[in-house]
């Protein structure tokens, strides 16, 4: 998951083992991944225009059969005040990928 990417909705995301970039002017500080739960822990940019210096929990998943699709996201938290809050405000539905983000599909990420 390390490299530049797009999604389905044509937004770029360039993410490191340090930063995750929503082009343009998006970014998130990982702070943390759990393998066990995969989702990935970060404090947003103080320099985001909504949500700044607040915690965001990142949900992923892996597609199998739906290339060039190879995984997705879901921004399950974005304004959690906490690492704890965030970790646990909410959780993302993996078994229904179209509908598991909150009601809507998790966004698929393509390696640009």
């Amino acid at each position: 998951m390390l490299g530049n990417f797009q999604d389905d909705y044509g937004i770029r995301y360039t993410i490191s083992d340090t930063t995750w970039i929503q082009h343009s002017n998006i970014k998130y500080h990982l702070l943390k991944y759990d393998s066990v739960g995969e989702f990935f822990i970060a404090r947003n940019a103080a320099t985001n225009p909504s949500d700044p210096g607040l915690y965001t929990r990142i949900d992923v998943i892996r597609f199998t059969n739906m290339e060039p699709w190879h995984w997705g996201f879901c921004l399950t938290t974005y304004n959690a005040k906490t690492v704890e809050e965030a970790i646990t405000k909410q959780v993302a539905e993996r078994t229904n990928p179209k509908k598991g983000c909150g009601g809507y599909p998790f966004s698929r990420m393509k390696k640009e």
